[in-house]
């Protein structure tokens, strides 16, 4: 089954991908993790994503496009995959239909992950990084023992400037001005399914396959 994952920053994409996919035994593929494996490799496409990035530049659809093209092309993909931050815009969900129908395939799925804003922005400006070993932790739902300090080395925890309210403000707004295009795009195609993301994480997931199983 292929399967996109919709949803503002905070909603839960990465973690629900990521168990919806080792439920079904399919790769789980973010544009990020793309942009780092090539850019890792060396690959053609990875050199071109590095001069972008480090001209701190975004990555334009077309290389975005040709990678995820490359990727979906891949062996692990041949029974399925659950794309997380593809498409972005009803330009690139157009490019992967015409990718995925040259492979005679088609998207089955479309789960969109729906959460409150107030919700939303707790959970994006509560969240606090070691600035030794990178864990993550929340100051609501996943609390270090010690306030500021890091279970696992000690080292100090520290919010992101991207984490700051108004930051995660901006995103918020830029994800709804950017994304309800691509909704009504999915919507018209009738494969667009809400699921509430503000449930516990395994109802979340238990929802999420209940759709799955309707639409096998």
């Amino acid at each position: 089954m292929n399967i996109l994952f919709m949803g503002p920053p905070g909603a839960g994409k990465g973690t629900q991908a990521q168990k919806i996919a080792s439920l079904h035994g399919i790769p789980h593929i973010s544009t990020g993790d793309v942009f780092r494996h090539n850019m890792k490799q060396g690959t053609p496409l990875g050199l071109q994503v590095k001069s972008y990035v480090d001209n701190g530049l975004l990555v334009p659809d077309e290389l975005t496009n040709a990678l995820i093209r490359d990727r979906l092309g891949e062996a692990d993909c041949a029974k399925g995959f659950i794309l997380d931050g593809y498409p972005r815009t009803t330009a690139q969900a157009e490019e992967l239909d015409r990718v995925l129908a040259a492979m005679n395939r088609k998207v089955d799925a479309v789960i969109n992950l729906v959460v409150d804003r107030n919700l939303l922005l707790a959970r994006l400006t509560g969240r606090r990084v070691c600035r030794s070993c990178g864990t993550s932790y929340h100051i609501l739902f996943n609390p270090p023992k010690q306030d500021g300090v890091c279970d696992k080395c000690s080292g100090e925890l520290y919010q992101r400037e991207d984490d700051t309210e108004e930051k995660v403000g901006t995103r918020l707004d830029e994800y709804e001005k950017k994304t309800a295009p691509l909704l009504d795009y999915y919507r018209n195609k009738g494969n667009l399914r809400n699921v509430n993301g503000e449930q516990e994480i395994d109802r979340v997931t238990e929802d999420i396959q209940a759709i799955l199983k309707e639409l096998a």
